[in-house]
């Protein structure tokens, strides 16, 4: 099998279970965190951030983005995708980031830098992997127009200046089908952090 074909498997193999991976910090840190109210204070509004242009995002790329293969009914240039091209990761980066700052704050300083460099570096992996995979379909589906939008609009760091052919419209509609699973995570986190915070203060009254 040649070379680029093997790639591209293995890409839309990790594409099929990104959703599973990317849950593994998650899991270490509701299990094992220690959280401080400073960190708490700091990383809650940033992984509230994330989600937050999550929410942005989906409401002009709709629900195709849940999908175990990439789809793309219409090429999305407007709103945050007028500014980067991968917005729903760069908000899932935040939150994770955020959420990994709560959990941490009573950790040794080695511990919370292994935490934090880990999940973060397993999510930065990922994205390494799918957003090529996501790009390559995008190209043959989309063509010349795919082309001037990637050429325009950075995929990582956003650019304050606005595509000026962006395309699409928001629907505020569709986030709660879209997001359900996101905001099931997000609440299931919260109560980790506070169930983690209270088990924190205990140990530190003992």
């Amino acid at each position: 099998m040649p070379d680029d074909l093997i790639n591209e498997s293995f890409r839309a193999l990790v594409f099929r279970n990104r959703g599973t991976l990317l849950a593994l910090p998650a899991i270490a840190l509701g299990l094992w965190g220690k959280p401080s109210a400073l960190s708490t204070a700091v990383g809650l509004p940033l992984a509230l951030a994330g989600e937050l242009l999550r929410c942005w995002a989906v409401g002009y790329s709709g629900v195709t983005t849940r999908g175990d293969a990439v789809e793309a009914p219409k090429l999305v240039s407007n709103g945050p995708y007028a500014h980067v091209r991968n917005p729903l990761y760069i908000g899932n980066f935040l939150t994770a980031l955020g959420f990994s700052i709560a959990f941490t704050g009573r950790l040794p300083a080695a511990q919370r830098a292994q935490y934090m460099l880990g999940g973060l570096g397993l999510m930065v992996a990922v994205y390494a992997v799918i957003i090529p995979h996501e790009e390559a379909f995008l190209a043959q589906t989309f063509g010349e127009d795919f082309a001037l939008y990637r050429e325009r609009v950075p995929a990582i760091v956003p650019r304050l200046s606005r595509f000026t052919r962006a395309q699409g419209e928001f629907d505020a509609s569709v986030i709660a089908n879209a997001e359900t699973r996101t905001f099931v995570t997000f609440g299931l986190m919260l109560l980790a952090l506070v169930v983690r915070a209270g088990q924190a203060d205990r140990a530190a009254d003992e």
